[in-house]
């Protein structure tokens, strides 16, 4: 009765064993994916990605090891594994190099040469396991379970084992101690108890073979399980702690980006998982090898954790991540979700003016915009080609100030559209001008009817209240634009200095080349003159501040040194030309400096127009390499 009730736990044991570990490899599998996805430059970041492609491969050739299997299929499995166990040490010491440097404390060369040493022993003994002088024989009836007999070399790998990880913890802890803010150590602490999980996972293994395993199997089997327990846990917690290295988002938005990915994948796949091995053994025990209802509980646990997930994520972002910024986080959530784009606004005015011209049995009607005292064109219903043939700026002067007061030009009747609002107004001053509303004239009436006229002007008042939204969100986009190099760069410095004690905040940091490389086209843009220029970014930087103590503090003249030096810089030698090599130069100089259009520097250069665009591109990014080698050499004298 003791040894059946015995074998019936051992066998409870083993079973939720192999689904942890199932569970644990999808986990580090995922969780490998994110750091190939969103972090990757960082080195913290890749030497992590390491050891969780180590995690992957003992795991998931563990979770496949089951009665199913050949003798054959089981060692080949278990010698997998060791392809993982084996590059495990060189990877936790790698992972604690990178931390040191990320506190502030970069290699003089002994730990650099130290972790490509770890690497080259781990490659010996993995030739040893490939010449099966690491690991012996199968053992298939082996206690507590299958394994691969021990040799000396095993025992050698287990002290080389044992001393990388000391090592690696001594490492940790030094980087911990060099941790001056509350953030940086709190994330620190979870990154090294974290970093007990493949240690804690490599146990099983390890202790394969010993006789304390075999005469134990309750115990072993009970304390692996336990493990795999923490080891799932502390892999998350340990791809948490280092989700925050090599990037400047938010921490709410790093935290909020690795919870819906662990929700979307370890957790809905594990769910789908255990639910699956639960149908189907419960099938196997009614006396039904397979069950319609394995496929079935599969569909339903992937939707139905997918849907959960959706609605519920809104919810746990609030309440778990948002902390004393939930109302502006909110309000920013509800502009973002109720803004009105290009599109929205020309599928409203779309919608206004096709009942214009249905209350007037119109044949054309447009809505036009004024932008810098010219008015553009937004849409047009009917006759298109009215706002290219006829000139627009015409209208203003028949505009009057009378707000509801229509007329006549050319054939279509006219609407000024006014704004609502007067801020800073007289009563008695007359709104400013947003555009004009045009619907053409019914031949057969010389006059609108009383009833067109009130809606005609009341479609013209849902007009008007479009073009204005329409103007203050392209207010609060341009401020936007003109504060975001600050925010990043406040990002940037704030997420440097989350480990690193030795960032200096008095200093102003380089700028990044994507943000060089569109501030440079900007000026570009204007570089005779204009507000991309006099109100660019590039003004802060000290190379500019030098020349502009030569130009007597004139910033535009200063950039336009700059920009010429720099476009200079990639000037080949000799002669202008019109080759292969000088298309960098001729672009920059003949669309930007001597302003000619598009067309006719394709038409010059031979090329498309496409070309030209991709080519244009890549000039630009010269330019702002260049601009930031004098940047950084101006910094250093």
């Amino acid at each position: 009765m003791i040894n059946g009730w015995m074998g019936t736990v051992l066998a409870g044991f083993q079973a939720i064993n192999q689904i942890l570990t199932a569970g644990i490899a999808i986990t580090a599998f995922s969780l490998f994916l994110y750091s190939l996805s969103f972090n990757l430059r960082d080195r913290v970041a890749r030497s992590f990605a390491l050891i969780l492609l180590c995690i992957v491969i003992i795991f998931t050739a563990e979770s496949l090891q089951d009665n199913t299997v050949t003798i054959q299929t089981l060692d080949l499995l278990m010698r997998l594994q060791w392809f993982g166990l084996v590059f495990l040490p060189a990877a936790y010491l790698h992972l604690s190099d990178a931390l040191l440097v990320t506190a502030g404390r970069p290699s003089r060369g002994r730990r650099r040469i130290a972790v490509r040493g770890m690497y080259i022993l781990s490659s010996l003994f993995l030739a040893l396991l490939a010449f099966g002088l690491l690991l012996g024989q199968i053992v298939p009836d082996g206690k507590p379970a299958p394994y691969l007999q021990r040799t000396v070399w095993t025992e050698v790998f287990t002290v080389f084992y044992v001393i990388a990880m000391v090592w690696a913890g001594i490492n940790f802890y030094r980087a911990y101690s060099r941790m001056l803010t509350r953030s940086g150590r709190r994330r620190m602490i979870y990154l090294m108890a974290g970093a007990t999980a493949p240690a804690l996972g490599s146990y099983p293994y390890l202790l394969f073979g010993y006789a304390l395993a075999a005469q134990h199997e309750l115990l072993f089997w009970s304390a692996a399980t336990i493990i795999n327990v923490l080891v799932g846990a502390l892999v998350v917690m340990m791809a948490y702690a280092v989700a925050f290295f090599g990037v400047s988002w938010p921490d709410r938005v790093i935290k909020s980006r690795l919870f819906k990915w662990i929700m979307r994948g370890p957790v809905t796949a594990s769910v789908t998982l255990g639910l699956m091995t639960v149908v189907r053994r419960g099938g196997e025990l009614l006396g039904t090898p397979y069950s319609a209802f394995v496929p079935f509980t599969v569909v339903a646990s992937v939707l139905l954790m997918e849907h959960a997930i959706t609605f519920a994520a809104p919810l746990w972002e609030r309440w778990l991540f948002y902390g004393q910024d939930r109302g502006e986080l909110e309000f920013l959530q509800n502009v973002e979700e109720r803004l009105l784009t290009q599109g929205d606004l020309q599928q409203f005015l779309e919608s206004v003016l096709a009942a214009v011209r249905d209350h007037l049995q119109a044949s054309a009607a447009f809505v036009a915009a004024l932008d810098d005292e010219t008015l553009l064109p937004v849409i047009a219903a009917g006759n298109r080609t009215i706002m290219e043939d006829e000139n627009l700026s015409d209208v203003l002067h028949q505009v009057s100030g009378d707000q509801r007061r229509e007329f006549l030009w050319g054939s279509y009747w006219v609407l000024p559209l006014y704004s609502r609002r007067r801020p800073e107004m007289d009563r008695d001053e007359n709104p400013p001008l947003l555009g004009i509303l045009g619907v053409t004239k019914n031949d057969t009436k010389a006059e609108m009817e009383s009833d067109q006229r009130d809606a005609l002007w009341l479609l013209a008042d849902r007009a008007a209240l479009a073009l204005e939204d329409r103007q203050l969100q392209q207010r609060v986009f341009r401020s936007l634009a003109d504060i975001q190099p600050q925010v990043e760069m406040i990002q940037r410095m704030r997420a440097a200095s989350r480990y690193d004690t030795n960032v200096n905040l008095l200093s102003v940091p380089l700028p990044q080349e994507a943000d060089l490389a569109t501030w440079v086209k900007d000026a570009l843009t204007h570089y005779w003159g204009g507000p991309k220029l006099t109100n660019s970014p590039l003004a802060r930087l000290q190379v500019v501040r030098e020349l502009a103590d030569q130009e007597d503090g004139n910033i535009p003249n200063a950039l336009r040194a700059l920009l010429r030096r720099a476009v200079d810089a990639v000037k080949p030698s000799g002669d202008r030309k019109f080759t292969t090599e000088w298309i960098l130069y001729n672009i920059l100089e003949m669309k930007f400096i001597e302003g000619h259009k598009v067309r006719e520097v394709a038409a010059r250069l031979a090329m498309s127009e496409a070309d030209l665009y991709r080519k244009q591109r890549v000039a630009i990014e010269a330019v702002a390499k260049a601009i930031l080698e004098m940047e950084v050499s101006q910094l250093e004298q």
